[in-house]
């Protein structure tokens, strides 16, 4: 099983692969709490928008996910704190017209190539040295913002109405959370692909819950079954060369079946 670290592009698959299994799994954690599951495929599809323009434009695909994904959370956020849009209905909408939009800029500039498909699909191939610190950078940014507003966090996710009159600054943190979700689902689509990472951000959390414990002990377990879903799905993809994204889903939802039919009672 260790032959494959003597490769290069393993080591730096498995580095990128563990800090966006963190994220995606800390932050997963307040999103699927707050019941708002839908924005990391929203976000993701507009992360598509931003490698559709880098590809075709000449620019860091990778960068330009960041950007579009920020602003379209930030889009989703301001609509629906602003003109009291239901969530469900925001999304839907940021969804399909993300998509589309990628669909249109990618076929004007000619640019359905496998660069294209290894960002919606995932390929540890294609993660490179730039890719693993960018990630390593914006994911420990991110990382830090969760757990120093942890407590907040979950308390809005509790209940958002309470939180205000308690205080707590609730319009900043939402936009700070979609804000840290964006950025993690952005970095995370060389590994993972635009159409996976939502799964990723969200069963490992659904599955956690099944247990019934507190908040921390869900965290933890949600945070465990993430990193051994990426860890055990890279090495499947490894030695079956089977893409990536779609085998790290596949062990997350064998995790979550299992979590399911242990917690039947």
């Amino acid at each position: 099983m260790l032959e494959m670290f003597q490769y290069d592009f393993m080591q730096r698959a498995f580095i990128a692969g563990i800090f966006i299994a963190t994220l995606a799994s800390l932050s997963g954690t307040f999103v699927v709490l707050r019941r708002y599951s839908l924005i990391s495929e929203t976000l993701a599809h507009s992360a598509l928008v931003g490698v559709a323009v880098g590809l075709v434009a000449g620019y860091n695909p990778l960068w330009m996910a960041v950007i579009i994904a920020i602003a379209s959370a930030w889009l989703i956020e301001y609509l629906r704190s602003s003109f009291a849009l239901y969530s469900d209905a925001v999304l839907a909408i940021l969804l399909s017209g993300s998509l589309a939009l990628a669909v249109i800029i990618v076929s004007l500039g000619g640019a359905f190539n496998n660069s294209l498909f290894s960002y919606l699909f995932g390929s540890i191939l294609s993660v490179s040295d730039s890719d693993v610190l960018t990630i390593v950078v914006f994911g420990s940014i991110a990382l830090l913002f969760l757990l120093l507003f942890s407590q907040e966090l979950y308390f809005i996710a509790y209940d958002e109405e309470v939180a205000k009159t308690s205080g707590v600054k609730v319009k900043f943190l939402n936009f700070l959370l979609v804000t840290v979700v964006a950025i993690i689902i952005a970095l995370s689509i060389r590994v993972v692909g635009s159409l996976l990472i939502g799964a990723l951000m969200v069963i490992p959390t659904v599955a956690s819950l099944q247990y019934r414990v507190g908040f921390k002990s869900t965290m933890l377990i949600s945070l465990f079954f993430a990193l051994f879903s990426v860890v055990f799905g890279m090495t499947l993809s490894y030695y079956y060369s089977l893409p990536s994204g779609a085998t790290i889903v596949l062990c997350v939802i064998t995790i979550f079946i299992i979590s399911l039919l242990i917690n039947k009672r």
